[in-house]
């Protein structure tokens, strides 16, 4: 599968360059940009907006202006922690799925309809999917998050909590059938499919590089941040056992931790000479730590 462009926004990179104290070098940033292919007036009316949006502050001008993050912007970059560890540990083989599906019905009125989207987009974020109107199914327990919810939104009485080991949609009754039902498997793939070739070819480029420069390390680091989170926010987590098996969602994880642990040792010598890095490596690092420890 030849690879495909990054799409990376103007604005997630520079989210992706705020460095550990807040700040973003504005000639790191329209160097990065540079080799990403956005123009240096795509950067500027970027950065104008973000400060305009109160985002940012903005001290000098050019290539020698610095960024000043009035707020913490780089989750924007980098996927729910609990998100990903719990991927790794079902890569690993620590989450085996115990063959309960959890559903959720409602029937909001018209006039909580604010409560009832609200309450549907969470179930969706979660990775449940539609069976039909006001019912919702998980392969994962995801109840507790789902009643905070509810409750915060004041809607809880209106919410049915249930699980069954005997879910069946029409004909389709095994499983794995209802899997591929109920989710876009074929979307989710791609898009796993497209972080492996980009990892997989970062490696071969560091792999025949003695010692990268720091665009080529920042550069290859938005680029896996930016595909990593494009595959990983919209993937609901199924279980292994109810997943085409090899799943290219585990070998595309596999790949960017590689690719990931090889960019952590070049930062561990930059930081050792106390030279300011992107948060972006530590956001991933502990994830990524983790679940090494995971998979010994």
């Amino acid at each position: 599968m030849p690879e495909a462009a990054p799409e990376i926004p103007t604005r997630l990179l520079v989210h992706a360059m705020v460095r550990e104290d807040g700040t973003v070098d504005a000639g790191e940033l329209y160097t990065i940009a540079g080799t990403l292919g956005m123009s240096d007036q795509q950067v500027r009316l970027c950065i104008k907006r973000l400060v305009a949006e109160g985002r940012f502050t903005h001290e000098g001008r050019g290539r020698k202006a610095l960024l000043c993050a009035t707020a913490d912007v780089t989750g924007s970059v980098a996927p729910n922690v609990d998100h990903v560890r719990y991927a790794y540990q079902q890569d690993n083989g620590h989450a085996p799925w115990d063959g309960i599906w959890h559903l959720f019905a409602f029937a909001i009125p018209e006039s909580a309809r604010a409560a009832r989207d609200t309450l549907r987009d969470t179930l969706l974020s979660l990775g449940a999917a539609a069976v039909q109107g006001g019912l919702y199914v998980s392969a994962n327990p995801i109840e507790k998050h789902i009643e905070a919810q509810a409750r915060h939104l004041g809607i809880l009485d209106a919410v049915t909590f249930l699980t069954s080991s005997d879910l069946r949609i029409g004909e389709h009754r095994a499983p794995t059938d209802l899997a591929s039902e109920l989710w876009p498997l074929a979307e989710i793939a791609d898009r796993y499919d497209r972080l492996a070739v980009l990892a997989h070819n970062r490696l071969d480029q560091l792999d025949d590089t003695a010692s990268p420069t720091d665009t080529e390390q920042l550069t290859i680091a938005v680029e896996l941040a930016a595909e990593f989170t494009r595959a990983m926010e919209p993937d609901p987590l199924l279980p292994p056992e109810l997943l085409p098996q090899p799943w290219t969602g585990t070998r595309a994880r596999y790949l960017a931790s590689r690719c990931w642990t090889q960019l952590f040792e070049y930062q561990a010598v930059a930081a050792a000479d106390n030279q300011p890095r992107p948060r972006l490596f530590s956001l991933y690092a502990d994830v990524i730590h983790h679940a090494a420890h995971q998979a010994r």
